[in-house]
């Protein structure tokens, strides 16, 4: 082999032998004869590895060039626009998104690139590209320099316009996703810097791979007070932003949020309580053993907050969740199965650990069966944990509405203890014959019923399991029911 060949050899590149050749003869042409074809292809050769990535994910702002090999995923439409000056010809500008496995990217064509993008890209074409990364309005955007076709490079790309949650990923736009909705806030009004006013809301999505914040603005805003929690809907043509390192939806007025017939699944994953430690943020899920009046506080900038505390319990212990904002108002109380997504385990009051539901949170009141179908599918598992401890028959039900808010002054606000029912059998005397109907909110030793206005604690050997409406008959002792019937 000559001194091409050798260098060729050890390089990684898509370049065939031919156009290294003939980019090597070029080379030395170039330099005048100051370079013989050894050094000309060892030049040429680190011109090409220069700027490749491994994969999109690798393309970052400030990157003098990158290349890499991508899947179109959308092709924009082509806009005209006027350079400054008057004898400066008008602009043309055609956004393209591509992804390969790592992850999605835009390339913006200019001027005559972007009349022959408009003309011959199609989505799921795979595309050699060559250009320079920056920061754009929806995430990194590169400027292609170069473009070619990459027929036959595999590029694992699914182009069909829908998308899982879990599949969603910063600098996203077109995006199409189906979910449920777990949880929805009410709309909000803000002045913009030019003085006119815009509309905001959010929703929380969710289906089989994981959930969402969904923001919608200004017209597509007012859609919240058309869906419910456990509604199937689907975000058409959303786009992705990042928000305190988080990653979101967001719909503008080119998108929507369609209802669906059909049913999402979302299969929520909560830590059982016994398990939780201090400053984590994680997904728990129970039974409401007891609601505290809301409680209104003033904030260091004067505003007015709000919060109210629930105790909820699964099999494994029970803690005191902090609702805060508008979710304070929404209509929680004793027997009612309830999913809190990302709250905050903090230090509450007496030293306990306490959950706090902010702006960040979703909560979902579930109705009937919370057994995950999962586990149906599988069978008993040998220790059940967060939903799948719960009860075993019904469906999915539907959360009250309202707003996030997140209070500065949450753990002092919260202080006062969970109080709640009151127990039935301080106004019943021992040896009284006492008939109870309630929600099982404790199936421990004793088993405590819930009517939503007073709790009773029942000595019984029955098999009862947590969410369960059951009625007992039998005589009080020591403030507890000894039941001799249980149905």
């Amino acid at each position: 082999m000559g001194a091409i060949e050798d260098v060729y050899e050890d390089l990684e590149t898509d370049v065939s032998i031919e156009e290294f050749r003939e980019a090597v003869e070029a080379k030395v042409e170039q330099m005048g004869g100051l370079a013989d074809e050894e050094s000309a292809a060892m030049l040429v050769a680190h011109e090409l590895e220069d700027g490749e990535v491994e994969g999109v994910s690798d393309v970052e702002p400030g990157m003098e060039e990158v290349k890499f090999v991508a899947k179109v995923t959308s092709v924009g439409e082509k806009r005209a626009f006027e350079r400054d000056g008057d004898d400066q010809p008008d602009g043309r500008v055609i956004n393209v998104e591509v992804a390969d496995e790592t992850g999605s990217v835009r390339l913006a064509f200019w001027d005559e690139k972007a009349d022959a993008a408009e003309e011959e890209l199609e989505v799921g074409d795979v595309l050699k590209v060559g250009g320079r990364p920056k920061e754009g309005y929806n995430g990194v955007e590169v400027n292609v320099d170069d473009v070619e076709p990459a027929p036959d490079t595999d590029v694992n790309v699914d182009v069909s316009g829908e998308s899982t949650i879990d599949g969603l990923s910063l600098g996203l736009s077109d995006v199409n996703v189906k979910g449920k909705v777990l949880d929805t806030e009410s709309v909000r009004t803000f002045d913009r810097d030019d003085g006119s006013e815009g509309k905001v809301a959010n929703l929380v999505l969710g289906d089989e791979t994981g959930r969402v914040r969904v923001t919608m603005w200004d017209g597509q805003a007012e859609t919240v007070n058309e869906v419910a929690a456990g509604d199937s809907v689907e975000v058409v043509d959303g786009y992705t932003r990042e928000r305190d390192g988080d990653l979101e939806l967001h719909v503008g007025e080119r998108g929507a949020i369609e209802g669906l017939d059909e049913e999402i699944a979302y299969e929520p994953e909560s830590v059982p309580i016994a398990e939780l430690e201090l400053d984590t943020t994680v997904d728990i899920a129970g039974v409401v053993r007891s609601s505290d009046p809301k409680r209104t506080f003033d904030r260091d900038d004067g505003s007015e907050g709000q919060v109210r505390n629930v105790r909820v319990q699964d099999d494994s212990g029970d803690i005191r969740v902090a609702l805060w904002g508008d979710k304070a108002d929404y209509d929680i109380g004793p027997g009612d199965r309830v999913a809190f997504a990302d709250v905050e385990i903090q230090d509450g009051w007496q030293d306990d650990l306490e959950a706090s539901a902010g702006w960040r949170s979703s909560v979902t009141v579930l109705d009937g069966n919370a057994t995950s179908a999962a586990a149906e599918a599988d069978g008993e598992r040998d220790e059940a944990t967060g939903l799948d401890a719960f009860a075993d028959d019904g469906d999915d039900g539907d959360a009250s509405t309202g707003t996030g808010s997140s209070a500065g002054d949450e753990t002092s606000a919260s202080e006062g203890g969970s109080g709640g029912a009151v127990a039935a059998q301080q106004s019943r005397e021992d040896g009284e014959r006492v008939e109870f109907t309630g929600t099982v909110v404790q199936a421990g030793n004793p088993v405590v019923l819930d009517d939503g206005e007073e709790t009773m604690s029942v000595d019984t050997e029955a098999d009862v399991h947590l969410g369960q409406e059951v009625t007992v008959r039998g005589d009080l002792v020591d403030g507890r029911v000894d039941a001799d019937d249980v149905v």
